[in-house]
């Protein structure tokens, strides 16, 4: 496997990643099962927030308000999946020619 795939796959694996555990921290918080006032927890969540909003507010402007409902970090996922297998699709397309 050529590195740089190898290094853009990861990448978005690892977005991904931290794009769910932003969307369980949220629960947890409005569940009360963990709490804000924590600093460790306050941390986290601070740096989530800072690592996923960049990417999430313009597709929370995009889609329509569902109430408390909050569909973006979906819509990103689909977004980053699709956006890895077709790096791999144009990379097997132009370099291997399959």
């Amino acid at each position: 496997m050529n590195p740089f795939l190898w290094l853009i796959h990861t990448l978005i694996w690892l977005y991904i990643y931290i794009l769910i555990a932003a969307a369980v921290l949220s629960w947890l918080i409005a569940f009360n099962v963990v709490n804000m006032r924590n600093d460790i927890v306050r941390s986290i969540g601070n740096i989530l927030y800072q690592l996923t909003e960049p990417a999430l507010r313009p597709i929370r402007a995009f889609l329509p308000n569902l109430g408390g409902l909050d569909l973006s970090p979906v819509v990103l996922m689909i977004g980053l999946m699709f956006l890895d297998q077709l790096v791999f699709w144009l990379y097997a397309k132009i370099f291997l020619g399959v």
